[in-house]
């Protein structure tokens, strides 16, 4: 699976990013608005980690993603 998927099913997609991701705030979802771009940059700033961690993670969401 891969980001494109994710982001055309937005809707439905960030109640899984949100549970994997529970830091994340409403705010944020709209930020994001399915950009994978915007969703590392998010998922780095709210769990205070490098953004090489935040892509491997986001990478593992997409690989589980359906």
């Amino acid at each position: 699976m891969n980001w494109d998927t994710i982001e055309g099913n937005w809707k439905q997609a960030k109640g899984k990013v949100k549970e994997r991701w529970g830091k994340l705030t409403d705010d944020d979802m709209t930020v994001i608005n399915g950009k994978r771009d915007q969703a590392v940059g998010r998922i780095q700033e709210r769990y205070g980690i490098a953004k090489d961690e935040a892509e491997k993670q986001v990478k593992e969401f997409e690989r589980q993603y359906h």
